[in-house]
């Protein structure tokens, strides 16, 4: 299978398939539930190396921190010159419960696409044939 390009596996991420082969569903059976390779292509989700949540992690914080910093410019500006702070609290405490959850597979999928663009499968990945 011929390498993706960064942009192609990038687009498969943001739409929650896999970034390596573009398979639906590939990696997440539910929205919180996962398995460990791709129904697809088989490729592995951690691929071995320890700490790969915590790059999809930083990529939900910032998307999350930057949309409730956005949401927040626009709310103070939108009620100038009296900032209604109970309803702009309001809205942005619902919105940092519950943008994380909606971020969750999409941020894991973005890094998975990030990680193979950095590190392209190997055999020492356990990766099937059709992926080396």
């Amino acid at each position: 299978m011929p390498r993706p390009s960064l942009p192609r596996m990038l687009w498969r991420g943001l739409r929650r398939r896999c970034a390596w082969c573009g398979g639906r569903k590939a990696f997440f059976t539910g929205w919180f539930a996962k398995q460990d390779r791709c129904a697809t292509c088989g490729i592995e989700w951690r691929r071995g190396y320890e700490g790969f949540e915590l790059g999809a992690m930083a990529i939900s914080a910032v998307v999350c921190l930057s949309s409730l910093i956005a949401a927040m410019v626009v709310g103070v500006l939108l009620s100038l010159p009296d900032i209604d702070v109970v309803t702009l609290l309001i809205v942005l405490g619902v919105g940092a419960v519950v943008l994380p959850i909606l971020v969750y597979p999409v941020s894991y999928t973005l890094w998975q696409a990030v990680d193979l663009a950095m590190r392209p499968p190997t055999a020492d990945d356990a990766a099937p044939p059709a992926v080396r």
